[in-house]
């Protein structure tokens, strides 16, 4: 067990005085082994001090690198890419909007007068936050063209954390998957645009969605669920107006 000595301690017996030597003794071979270490990483750092400057460049250079890359390339790629991109986004608001749909989808996709189209944008400009928008884009202008297969591909393709948009995409990709006659697929993707950056005009929406396809596929006990929570908790939403006949119609199905 160790012991505390007061200051001014000194040995009083010969037993003492061999104790403190070898005391002394023990903690002068401590710090000879830490001297003898140290001696040792100073001797590697000298020997290779050649290798650390360059692993030290390299650390910086992959730094400066990204900075370099992202003011210099990066943004400048995303502008470039974002005047490419007005003239399909111009075509895609006129589909819409306007009566030549389809013509103008095309448009919006495959581009015009001098521009690139939404398919051109995200491989020309891959990694871009242009690229990314001109997938859902393409992802909905496919929809309207009732191209579902490629409407899920570029859809699945965009990522968002905005309020309307992320939810819209994964939604849309249940619409999709409606028209493919993949109705379980569907239901998937409605409770997880129902559940994205929860709002007032989506979250209904897909909660309306889901509960029609579980009904469908005979999942009373979800729509219940979903048309519940849309009595509940949006019920100034369009989807809640006549919210009770499609409780009844689920609660019926429940009871079978």
């Amino acid at each position: 067990m160790a012991t505390y000595k007061k200051r001014g301690y000194k040995p009083a017996t010969k037993e003492e005085k061999e104790h403190d030597s070898e005391e002394n003794s023990t903690t002068a071979e401590v710090f000879n082994t830490l001297d003898e270490s140290a001696s040792k990483t100073e001797d590697w750092v000298i020997a290779n001090q050649k290798y650390i400057f360059v692993i030290i460049g390299i650390v910086a250079a992959v730094v400066l690198g990204y900075l370099g890359f992202n003011e210099f390339v990066a943004k400048p790629k995303q502008s470039e890419a974002m005047n490419e991109m007005f003239q399909a986004q111009k075509y895609f608001n006129q589909a819409v909007t306007g009566t030549e749909k389809d013509s103008l989808y095309t448009l919006a996709l495959n581009g015009g007068e001098g521009k690139l189209g939404m398919l051109d944008i995200t491989s020309e400009y891959s990694g871009t936050p242009a690229a990314n928008l001109a997938n859902y884009y393409a992802g909905m202008a496919y929809l309207n063209l009732k191209d579902y297969k490629n409407a899920v591909t570029y859809l699945s393709d965009f990522s968002s954390d905005d309020l309307i948009l992320a939810p819209m995409a994964k939604g849309s990709i249940g619409d999709a998957f409606v028209q493919l006659n993949q109705t379980e697929d569907a239901l998937g993707y409605y409770e997880q645009a129902s559940k994205l950056r929860k709002n007032d005009f989506t979250t209904p929406l897909y909660l309306y969605k889901a509960g029609i396809v579980a009904i469908e596929l005979g999942k009373a006990d979800k729509a219940l669920t979903y048309f519940n929570d849309i009595k509940e908790n949006y019920a100034s939403s369009s989807e809640a107006s006549n919210i009770d006949v499609f409780i009844g119609e689920a609660q019926a199905l429940a009871n079978k």
